[in-house]
């Protein structure tokens, strides 16, 4: 198990972690959320050892992380860790005899790695003449290679198309099926909410929300209501605290507080017109996520909803 616990780091006067507490059992992936520059990547190189921090603690099965340790670890950071000039099959053959496979081990389990990310046709070519999709399936097959304890992965599917994502989400259910910890950012938040039970959202250097998914869905103060007429309607909810969100001829979305009950709703639209659409729901983890970072979710960007 991964245990960071009130980890602490400054850079000159900017305090880049503010007390940044997480947890990643065995076999659990876990989803490390927040806008740029809330301290996701300084967390995850804090992990890997690249940076020192300040104050708190890092550890792994209850004791602190040593080389060694840490040799049994997968990282793939954000920007390129890659020798532009290297083979795509050196590359994976190099970096696993850096976590201490034999020379046989190495070559083989490079050869599977670029087999099940889908670059076995680019063996012979230098990383630099592949796509930006293609640099990142060799990045993950290099935290991989070595069959590691704990993934950790920064943005892992930026630059992806749809068939290298549900690839990747393939790759990384079955790690987590053999036991494997993950620790993975990203910024598109429907994926994350498809392949992770529990989150972790840190702001400005700080936790400001974490745990199950559905349960900080539940956990809202608002729900969304969206109802479709049989024509044009111009209805105007005759209730407290609600918020127009969107509106078209014949659909309208809400906002409602949470206790608002869902028959109420419908009784006053179905009372302007006949509705044949009606849904009430909580609100999905990327207006979850705009709330706890203090953005408005009517206002969310394209960048967070993607």
């Amino acid at each position: 198990m991964l245990e960071v616990f009130d980890i602490r780091k400054k850079f000159g006067e900017v305090a880049a972690l503010n007390g940044v507490s997480l947890r990643v059992g065995r076999g659990e992936l876990v989803g490390f959320l927040g806008p740029n520059g809330a301290g996701k990547s300084t967390t995850m190189r804090a992990i890997m050892g690249l940076i020192a921090i300040d104050s708190g603690s890092i550890t792994w099965d209850r004791a602190p992380i040593t080389a060694r340790v840490r040799r049994g670890f997968g990282y793939m950071p954000a920007e390129r860790g890659m020798y532009p000039k290297m083979t795509v099959r050196d590359q994976l053959v190099y970096f696993a005899r850096l976590a201490g496979l034999s020379p046989s081990a190495a070559k083989k389990a490079a050869e599977s790695w670029m087999e099940r990310v889908d670059v076995h046709h680019r063996a012979d070519d230098e990383v630099q003449a592949l796509s930006s999709g293609n640099q990142q399936r060799v990045q993950l097959a290099i935290a991989l290679v070595h069959e590691p304890e704990l993934l950790i992965l920064d943005e892992p599917f930026s630059g992806l198309d749809p068939v290298a994502v549900e690839n990747m989400k393939s790759i990384l259910l079955g790690q987590v099926e053999r036991g494997t910890s993950v620790l993975f950012s990203s910024h598109q938040l429907d994926l994350v909410s498809d392949i992770t039970r529990n989150v972790v959202i840190v702001d400005s250097g700080h936790v400001v929300l974490e745990g199950d998914v559905r349960e900080i869905r539940e956990r809202a103060a608002f729900r969304y209501a969206s109802i479709g007429f049989v024509e044009d309607c111009r209805w105007v909810p005759d209730m407290l605290d609600v918020e127009l969100i969107d509106r078209s001829p014949r659909a309208v979305r809400l906002r409602v507080p949470a206790a608002t009950e869902p028959a109420a709703v419908l009784a006053d639209a179905t009372r302007a017109g006949r509705v044949v659409e009606f849904s009430f729901a909580p609100p999905d983890l990327s207006e979850v996520f705009l709330a706890s970072v203090g953005r408005d979710a009517s206002n969310e960007s394209e960048e967070v909803r993607a």
